[in-house]
């Protein structure tokens, strides 16, 4: 409750513009607290999730560290068809591990081995040596066409990044056509293109041929000189691109360029455009290689007696092996190389790896497992040019309390950084697709929403109350008035004709006139006393009742007898009725609160019907299905007004103006009937009857 002294000095408009700058001097800070905690929760899930991208990449680059590793460990010697095993006194050859098929290797996407000599001369593993029968190797004619197949392939992308020669001379099996069984498609391949590799299992050439062939490529080498150094190029394109990227303001920028663009948001910086993840050691290194080399024809006995001829040759020597560099051709193709120097001479060894295999299997394969994958975008960056990028799980895998809690980190860069040499071209960037609520963001919204219910209904209810205590507060004042008005005339009037009885100024005739004035007036004044008294004590919550089962018939025959009199000196026609179901029935109730309901009702009627045509007061009973007894009082006036109908039960509530009301009363009468049928478990209502009103109030029968 409001104090009065406030209340007093205040209108509706007032009220209003008061709680508003009450609740806004209440919401403001809170929405300004709960704001900052909602930024917080958002930069505590970006920064969580971009330690999550940051391990992830770590795990990536240390997958592709243990593949490259294990690729590099290969010796010098591997990169031939036929090695030797174990120790080389022993003249024991094997096929070496790098020429299974189909192709396999610890580096996924690896489409075959390559050795490139300083002259260019391109050789794989995939094949057995020249003049010798694929079959003394347990090689099948089908299958050593699909190794031809495989070796052209590799050659073919190694000569269009201008890797090897490109001339007939770099043939690997000099005027040896395949057999048409075994690979016709490299026949056709070697009439459409003459440069590509020509491979046969079958040695029976004639010598003539073959020194034309020599003489041929002797001619063209003389023609075109090879030069390894289109290797260093590769490196020095990557160095050039990458002073280029780091030159950059930020990686956002060179994105841009690309057509990506990524801002970076926040306190702080999003990602790291400049990171490295950390690089283990890399070096040269010696080691000791043997290779097989036979003499005369002893290479073409098969596979298994090999070791057991005497005249096999097995060359020892030192080479000295350079850690492999990573680099990504113009044709769409990775390429891991080293170098590797032997007697002076430097040789090129790697593996051509298919790039969409390679991406997917070391980084889509990762990038899906996590739950990155479901709110970022991954693009795959060589040297700063976009080459792949991962959307993530679509949006059909949400559930419905994945909400984004930072729609303006949308499309922001979270976290960047390359991968450690030799694959330091490489670059993983992550972006954000949407960013789901921390652990407290659930939390903290259901206290924002219990926070706004409290304080929208809150200011709301204190809003209505406001109103309620200005309505009570003029009401109060409307009944001071009233009762004040009440109280003077019959006062007034009664101390009139007191004066004239008692001076002696009425005649005999008149005296019992002015008698029966002062009677009704004095009942008047009981009746309003009677329900000021009530009033003060229902207020306080302290109504006297002395409720017993009392018949229908007896309650309506009191009734008469209370009010006859009244409604005949004012004029009216009592008309009492009861149904004979009721009659016999009977009510819990107070007699005498009864009995002052039905007064209140019958003074209510006489004053809206004065003027009425029909002048009559009808006071009916009756017992409804329910077993409820329903008392009625009925005039033919005016009637209610329909806006009016649920306010007339209303405590000091008059639908006249005090200043220009031509009724008496104080506005208490039927507000002390409702509150009566209430504490005596009962109900009343109205009805506009036409004309006239109709008041029904009702009690439980008591079986």
């Amino acid at each position: 409750m409001l104090p009065n002294r406030l209340m007093a000095g205040l209108d509706e408009r007032r009220l209003r513009n008061f709680l508003i700058v009450f609740f806004l001097a209440l919401a403001v800070p809170t929405a300004v607290l709960i704001w900052q905690a909602y930024s917080q929760l958002k930069w505590e899930a970006f920064h969580e999730y971009q330690g999550d991208a940051e391990e992830l990449t770590q795990r990536i680059d240390a997958s592709v560290n243990v593949a490259v590793k294990s690729a590099d460990a290969s010796a010098f010697a591997d990169y031939a068809f036929l090695v030797v095993s174990g120790d080389p006194s022993a003249n024991f050859v094997q096929r070496s591990p790098l020429s299974t098929y189909p192709v396999a290797g610890e580096v996924p996407g690896v489409l075959g081995y390559f050795q490139v000599d300083s002259k260019g001369q391109f050789s794989t593993p995939l094949l057995p040596p020249e003049g010798t029968e694929a079959s003394n190797f347990g090689i099948s004619e089908d299958e050593f066409g699909q190794r031809l197949i495989v070796a052209q392939e590799l050659r073919n992308v190694l000569a269009d990044n201008r890797l090897v020669q490109t001339r007939e001379t770099t043939r690997l099996r000099r005027a040896l056509a395949p057999p048409a069984s075994a690979a016709p498609d490299v026949m056709e391949m070697e009439a459409d293109r003459p440069s590509e590799i020509v491979v046969s299992a079958s040695g029976d050439k004639d010598a003539t041929d073959r020194s034309d062939l020599a003489a041929t490529s002797r001619q063209a080498a003389a023609e075109e000189t090879y030069s390894q150094q289109v290797f260093d190029e590769l490196k020095l394109l990557r160095s050039n691109s990458s002073e280029k990227v780091d030159n950059e303001s930020d990686l956002a920028a060179t994105l841009k360029k690309e057509g990506e663009s990524f801002e970076a948001k926040g306190p702080m910086e999003l990602g790291s455009a400049e990171g490295r993840a950390s690089s283990p050691e890399r070096s040269k290194r010696k080691e000791q290689s043997a290779l097989p080399e036979p003499v005369a024809d002893a290479i073409n006995e098969p596979i298994a007696n090999v070791a057991g001829l005497t005249d096999l040759r097995i060359s020892t020597f030192e080479s000295e092996i350079d850690p492999f560099e990573f680099s990504r051709l113009g044709t769409g193709h990775f390429v891991l190389f080293r170098k590797v120097w032997r007697d002076g001479e430097r040789y090129i060894q790697g593996l051509l790896l298919d790039q969409d295999v390679f991406i997917a299997e070391m980084v889509d394969a990762s990038f899906m497992g996590t739950a990155l994958a479901d709110i970022t975008r991954l693009i795959v960056a060589y040297e700063g040019e976009r080459i792949r990028t991962f959307e993530g799980r679509g949006a059909s895998r949400r559930s419905y309390s994945d909400v984004n809690i930072a729609e303006d980190l949308d499309g922001s860069l979270l976290y960047s950084n390359r991968l450690s040499a030799p694959l330091q071209g490489l670059e993983l960037i992550y972006s954000v697709k949407r960013l789901p609520p921390g652990p407290g963001a659930s939390v903290l919204g259901w206290v924002t929403v219990v926070l706004a219910m409290v304080l929208v209904g809150g200011f709301a209810i204190l809003y209505r109350t406001g109103l309620s205590q200005i309505s009570l507060a003029r009401q109060q004042q409307d009944f001071v008035s009233a009762v004040s008005h009440e109280l003077k005339s019959p006062l007034t009037s009664i101390r009139m004709y007191g004066e004239m009885l008692k001076e002696g100024w009425a005649d005999e005739s008149k005296r019992q006139s002015y008698y029966e004035y002062i009677h009704d007036e004095a009942e008047r004044l009981t009746r309003l006393i009677t329900n000021v008294l009530q009033l003060a004590r229902i207020t306080r919550n302290e109504p006297q009742f002395d409720r017993r089962p009392v018949n229908v018939g007896e309650l309506m025959n009191v009734t008469e007898s209370k009010i006859a009199t009244q409604v005949e000196r004012a004029g009216f026609a009592l008309r009492m009725s009861t149904n004979q179901d009721a009659i016999a029935a009977t009510v819990n109730v107070d007699t005498d609160c009864f009995v002052q309901m039905i007064i209140n009702l019958v003074d209510n009627a006489i004053k809206f019907s004065r003027n009425a045509e029909n002048r009559a007061i009808d006071i009916a009973c009756q017992r409804l299905a329910d077993n409820r007894i329903v008392f009625s009082v009925r005039d033919y006036g005016s009637g209610v007004a329909k806006d009016q109908m649920k306010k007339i039960f209303q405590l000091f509530y008059r639908s006249e103006s005090e200043l220009t009301r031509e009724t008496v009363g104080t506005g208490i009468g039927l507000a002390i009937v409702h509150q009566l049928a209430v504490a005596m478990d009962g109900g009343v209502d109205m009805i506009n009857a036409s004309p006239g009103a109709e008041f029904r109030f009702w009690f439980p029968a008591v079986e």
